[in-house]
C-alpha cells in the first residue's frame, strides 16, 4: 500500500519532504509576508520553517488532510520567536550610543504588492492588534484557512477562532481608516476653529499698547 505524503515526512524520506516544499513554500512565503510586511524576513520565515519542520517530522500524526496548517503552525511560533528576538536586539542597540542613519531602502519593495498603500495601512492596523486575534485574522482572511485548520495551527479551539476573528474584523477596519486618513507621522489636523490659542487680553490689545 502506498504511503501518505504524511507518513513519509513522518518516516523523514527526503523525497516526501521535497515535495512538502514545493507545494506549500509559496503559501508560508504569502503568509510571512502580510503577516510581518517585509518581503526579506517573510524569506527567512519560510527556510526556519522547513528546517523546523523537519526537526518535528515524527510529530507529523499519520492520518489527516493537508499538512498546510501544521506548517503555518510552525511558520507562526517561528515569527512569534524571531518577532522576541528583534526586540530584544532592539533593546541592546537603543543602549547604545547613536550612530549616523543610513538610509533604508527596503521599502521600495512594497511597490511589488498591489494597493501597497492600503495594504502598508492595513499591514500598520493589524501591528496595533493583540496577537492573538493578528495571527487568527492573517490565517483566515489572507491564508484562507477555515475555522477546524486555524484552530489545529493555532492550537486553540475552533470557538477561540471564531470569537477571535470577530474582534479582528471590527477593530482592523476602523484602525485601517484611521491609518489612510492619518497616516503614521503626518501631523493630524490641529483642534478648534483654527484661531490662535493665547490670551484673550492680550490677543484684544491694540497694537500701539503691545509693543510698549
Amino acid at each position: 500500500m502506498e504511503l501518505s505524503l504524511r507518513a513519509r515526512v513522518r518516516a523523514g524520506d527526503p523525497a516526501a519532504y521535497g515535495e512538502l516544499f514545493d507545494e506549500h513554500a509559496a503559501v508560508v512565503h504569502r503568509y510571512a509576508v502580510r503577516a510581518t510586511g517585509d518581503w526579506a524576513a517573510a524569506e527567512d520565515v519560510v527556510s526556519l520553517t522547513f528546517l523546523e519542520a523537519w526537526r518535528l517530522r515524527e510529530k507529523v500524526e499519520p492520518d489527516g488532510e493537508s499538512l498546510r496548517p501544521w506548517l503555518l503552525g510552525i511558520a507562526t511560533n517561528v515569527m512569534r520567536n524571531t518577532a522576541r528576538a528583534a526586540r530584544r536586539h532592539r533593546d541592546a542597540l537603543s543602549r547604545l550610543p547613536p550612530k549616523e542613519a543610513i538610509p533604508d531602502f527596503a521599502d521600495e519593495l512594497v511597490g511589488r504588492m498591489a494597493d501597497s498603500e492600503r495594504l502598508a495601512a492595513a499591514h500598520r492596523a493589524l501591528g496595533r492588534l493583540r496577537r492573538a486575534e493578528r495571527e487568527v485574522f492573517v490565517l483566515c482572511v489572507w491564508q484562507g484557512l477555515d475555522y477546524a485548520a486555524a484552530a489545529e495551527a493555532l492550537g486553540v479551539r475552533i470557538g477561540t477562532v471564531r470569537s477571535r476573528l470577530s474582534r479582528a474584523r471590527a477593530r482592523l477596519r476602523k484602525l485601517t481608516e484611521a491609518e489612510l486618513e492619518h497616516p503614521r507621522g503626518e501631523p493630524e489636523p490641529p483642534a478648534g476653529n483654527g484661531q490662535v490659542r493665547g490670551s484673550r487680553t492680550a490677543a484684544a490689545r491694540p497694537r500701539q499698547e503691545r509693543t510698549r
